[in-house]
């Protein structure tokens, strides 16, 4: 699987700096290190500081308050959608818990599922995570501004995109090791999703990108580090410039671990753009791309592998045995 490395050696781009406006010689320059930093490692850090200590302590007493539930009550089905929901309980990642809400940036996505959780209601869980999403949701936007822009992508397709995404947040779970358990807390994989932002909320490392030469880098928490990875159909829609981010999480730390992802999803079909269509990038994937296809696709083949299972879901050149 590869040696594991501890340097911090992902581009960090400052996205809190009041000069990164459109335009601006700031804003190109962080957009050509974002679209970099995709391509050779999939993901990059975001140094954002508009989400503040308060908020992240009520975000992690809401995760604190929902993991204590009963198993029956955690379990309840709350979503028609892949994917959406509660996991936990397994017997091969037994250190790792998380929960999805649904459509977490409206008021109205986070009110149906603490209500359908705690009938009595919970207004400081409710109003937490809208307000936590809703700034995550602001790193996802301007992180594809970015991508559209350093391609020569039009804008209004980026625009397109931003407000016909579906969301949900995970919340994540990693309780400390017994002394007959390995430290893995969530196996090596790839998101199905166009962007994942995850924040190591209570400020414990573990999280780990997986590099090109098959080593792992450790990415560094901190109260205002996002880690802004590319999921599988940022790939596809890229036309494979893009790399889909493989990373895990190692679970060494001495108490419970909490951190949360965004996760975005293309509610209308996706096109692979003519711009990063060319003689030296020839089109490798079907031209237009169903997202919920394809975790439904996922969903029945389980294929880990996500080279793999991109080229057999939509690969021009994928040829069945």
């Amino acid at each position: 699987m590869g040696s594991e490395t501890v340097s911090q050696i992902i581009p960090v781009v400052d996205l809190s700096d009041q000069n990164m406006k459109p335009g601006t010689d700031t804003w190109v320059s962080a957009c050509n290190v974002v679209k970099t930093s995709l391509e050779d490692y999939g993901c990059f850090v975001a140094h954002y500081d508009k989400i503040g200590k308060e908020l992240c302590d009520n975000v992690i007493f809401g995760i604190e308050e929902f993991f204590k539930l009963p198993l029956e009550t955690k379990a309840q089905k709350i979503s028609d959608r892949p994917f959406h929901g509660y996991s936990g309980q397994l017997l091969t990642l037994p250190l790792y818990e998380s929960l999805d809400i649904q459509d977490p940036l409206t008021m109205l996505g986070c009110q149906i599922f603490t209500q359908i959780i705690w009938p009595q209601g919970n207004n400081r869980f409710c109003e937490s995570f809208n307000e936590y999403s809703k700034l995550l949701g602001e790193l996802d936007h301007i992180a594809k501004r970015m991508v559209f822009e350093s391609y020569g992508v039009d804008t209004k397709i980026c625009e397109s995109l931003i407000e016909s995404s579906n969301y949900l947040i995970r919340c994540l779970k990693y309780r400390t090791r017994e002394m007959d358990e390995n430290d893995l807390g969530l196996t090596p994989h790839s998101d199905l999703t166009i962007i994942s932002v995850v924040h190591q909320l209570n400020n414990l490392n573990g999280l780990q990108i997986k590099l090109k030469n098959g080593e792992w880098t450790e990415v560094e928490a901190s109260p205002s580090s996002f880690v802004v990875l590319a999921g599988d159909a940022f790939t596809i829609w890229s036309n494979g410039r893009i790399r889909a981010c493989e990373h895990r999480v190692i679970m060494n730390a001495t108490k419970t671990r909490y951190a949360a992802a965004l996760f975005s999803f293309a509610s209308k079909i996706m096109e692979i753009p003519e711009e990063l269509v060319n003689e030296e990038h020839p089109l490798r994937y079907k031209p237009t791309f169903d997202h919920y296809d394809y975790l439904r696709f996922f969903q029945k083949e389980k294929m880990k592998e996500p080279i793999s299972r991109m080229e057999v879901y939509c690969g021009i050149n994928f040829k069945p045995k």
